[in-house]
């Protein structure tokens, strides 16, 4: 797949997302509000117990705060379903290299994969989405904010042989480029308690050095090929995690 037909599907994609988070910050608005208010709408009350007691045993029905609540998610989930398709089935790319372990309900998804005796983990998270509303004052950064105008994925790749030490990079995957923000050196015998050192920061090693590591991840997978599919992928991940939070909060307030 072309990286500018990819790139295109993923802002295609992100859009109707963006503007359902747009929208969904004033009906959470109204969700945490009807929330508050069938928390604390019931206080104790100052009559007998005997009198109290009658109350709670021959109310039957739901509090009307509890009504309200599930009224209110009912919109939203009303509202994600007609924004986002949840049927839809990511293609995975030919020649994709990574299997794909995704587990419902997980805000992670994990890739796995074998090189030349090598073996090689991906934790891939939510993507941090820019939907352009706060970027007028930065005009005067340059590059760095060029970055920060675009949405991202966070990734740690993790590389190990057998049973010796592993190298883990934390990296932030743009639609154009991957930055490694970390890279460590990870013993298997090092107990929990030991800190181990975590080399400089990244950025400010050799320039060779650098990217000669990002030659290393590019070998074993982690490009932009890959990681604009992954954008694409967690995008859709992130609308079904959603819609299934809302249900199982409907079946909570509804028990």
């Amino acid at each position: 797949m072309a990286f500018t037909t990819i790139l295109r599907r993923s802002i295609s994609s992100a859009l109707p997302l963006a503007v359902r988070a747009a929208q969904r910050n004033h009906h959470r608005s109204a969700l945490f509000t009807a929330l508050y208010h069938s928390s604390f709408s019931h206080k104790p009350s100052p009559r007998p117990f005997a009198s109290t007691l009658h109350f709670y045993s021959s109310s039957a029905t739901k509090p009307s705060s509890d009504e309200t609540l599930i009224r209110v998610i009912e919109s939203e989930i009303k509202f994600a379903q007609e924004s986002d398709d949840h049927e839809a089935v990511e293609e995975v790319p030919g020649g994709f290299p990574f299997k794909i372990q995704d587990i419902p309900g997980y805000q992670i998804i994990y890739l796995s994969r074998e090189y030349e005796g090598e073996v090689i983990k991906v934790e891939v998270h939510m993507p941090d989405l820019v939907t352009g509303e706060d970027n007028n004052n930065d005009d005067d950064h340059g590059g760095d904010n060029e970055k920060a105008n675009q949405s991202s994925i966070p990734l740690v790749v993790n590389v190990s042989k057998k049973d010796g030490p592993s190298l883990e990079f934390g990296c932030t995957a743009f639609p154009d480029e991957i930055t490694i923000d970390s890279l460590l050196v990870k013993c298997p015998e090092a107990s929990e308690d030991e800190i181990p050192y975590e080399g400089p920061d990244f950025q400010d090693l050799d320039e060779n050095l650098q990217k000669a590591f990002h030659k290393y991840l590019e070998i074993r997978g982690i490009k932009p090929s890959t990681t604009n599919f992954l954008h694409e992928y967690m995008i859709n991940k992130d609308s079904r995690e959603y819609l299934m939070w809302l249900k199982n909060l409907k079946k909570f307030v509804e028990a």
